[in-house]
């Protein structure tokens, strides 16, 4: 089944690129923060050996997280879409097993793959992060960017261990329960743990790091990407609620408001939407909050560190996110183009049935902002209690507006152009294909 696995991977290339991707992104930014390591191996505390250990350790920890998280999903989605090919396989005589190791034989080799590729990349971006940390006097500039076996062994190695984990939980259910009623048990069960997790950073920053200044960031920061994770875990959960509370609302336009609410609940979209609007609201507000209560007083030394890290971890996650965001909504678009097929031949239109794509998207959209501005408050009121001595603190709705603002720009290109290249030529050839 390994041959098979490769054979997929050669004659199929277009099934394999959300995972790819996912993978590569994510490689190349666990390398970029590890390869701090490596430079900081070799330097002195004089020159900049602690800025560059705690940017490589609080980033590369953050990146670790949100990374594996991408890559487990994406690849779960991929396995998902191949539910016809796996029950032609069982039927011609494949065993448990042997599904088993082609899906995880795909899944390694595209990590493989993937992280070779991001070499490069991850080199080129570690420097990046150095000469950042030369232009704010962080590091001494005669220290030169290096890139060892930590940045290597930190990008192969969660890269190829998160798909590892991803493929054998998606090959188990796949091969072995693919008749067997989902249990989403585990899932709200690891949902629970990242909100428990997210919720005690933020008690700690409102108490334990009330009054200590940016040092609060440390924890509010973190309270937002665990929260931001275990409501993502809760994607179709949140999705049905909104789902039956906007359904009146839908229903106003017609079958394509009917085909919405009777199609595929695509909860695996939401997660990347409310992931890119809680950690960007969360960390936007909170350099804002810091900002203020700056103002005019003197900060310690590693103050600039901490903003540093912040705009540069914030700003190459949600780049990633964003990224993460369009594939996955192209890769569960275009798979359904048999689904459209079908309706079309049923009496849909081609109008009706991109109608019900943005509608979807509507849902879709609805849910992840709302859940990332819940998961961002998990950051911004604790954060604004510890810093600025109010709970709810003097910021302008803009910022959330400009993030909600990509995020529908995001959602709806991806979905409708993939939607509207879905939807050509004539629906019985898709049907058969």
């Amino acid at each position: 089944m390994i041959a098979v696995a490769l054979r997929n991977l050669r004659h199929r290339p277009g099934g394999f690129v959300a995972t790819f991707l996912s993978a590569f992104l994510g490689a190349a930014l666990l390398m970029a923060f590890a390869s701090l390591l490596d430079t900081a191996s070799g330097v002195d505390a004089a020159a900049g050996h602690e800025s560059l250990t705690t940017t490589a350790t609080v980033g590369g920890g953050w990146c670790l997280i949100i990374v594996a998280f991408a890559v487990t999903s994406t690849l779960t989605l991929a396995i998902r879409q191949r539910d016809q090919q796996i029950a032609l396989l069982r039927s011609v005589g494949a065993t448990g097993p042997q599904l088993r190791r082609m899906i995880v034989g795909e899944a390694v080799a595209v990590a493989l793959v993937a992280s070779a590729a991001a070499v490069p990349v991850g080199l080129v971006l570690g420097r990046v992060l150095v000469g950042l940390l030369h232009d704010t006097g962080q590091v001494a500039t005669s220290v030169g960017a290096a890139f060892g076996p930590i940045a290597l062994g930190a990008g192969f190695g969660v890269t190829l261990l998160g798909s590892l984990v991803a493929g054998v939980a998606a090959a188990r259910r796949a091969a072995g329960h693919g008749r067997r009623k989902q249990r989403p048990r585990l899932r709200r069960l690891g949902a629970a743990l990242f909100l428990l997790t997210g919720a005690n950073c933020a008690v700690l920053t409102a108490t334990l790091m009330y009054g200590k200044g940016i040092d609060a960031m440390q924890t509010a920061g973190q309270a937002g990407i665990w929260a931001s994770i275990g409501l993502a875990l809760l994607a179709p959960e949140l999705l049905r609620l909104v789902t039956a509370v906007l359904s009146p609302l839908v229903r106003l336009f017609g079958a394509p408001g009917e085909l919405a609410l009777q199609g595929p609940r695509l909860s695996s979209a939401v997660m990347p939407v409310l992931l890119f609007t809680g950690i960007a609201t969360g960390t936007v507000y909170m350099q804002g909050i810091e900002d203020r209560a700056a103002a005019g007083t003197t900060q310690p030394g590693y103050a600039q560190d901490i903003q540093t890290l912040n705009y540069v971890v914030v700003g190459l996650i949600t780049v990633f996110v964003a990224i993460m965001l369009v594939n996955t909504l192209i890769a569960a678009t275009a798979h359904r183009r048999r689904e459209f097929a079908q309706q079309r031949l049923a009496g849909a239109t081609r109008g009706q049935v991109t109608a019900m794509v943005a509608l979807e998207g509507l849902l879709i959209t609805v849910t992840g902002v709302l859940g990332g501005l819940v998961a961002a408050l998990f950051t911004v009121l604790p954060f604004g209690s510890a810093r600025a001595g109010r709970v709810w603190p003097d910021a302008s709705p803009a910022a959330f507006g400009i993030v909600a603002a990509i995020a529908v720009m995001l959602t709806a290109t991806a979905l409708l152009r993939t939607a509207r290249r879905s939807v050509r030529g004539p629906a019985t050839a898709a049907v058969r294909s």
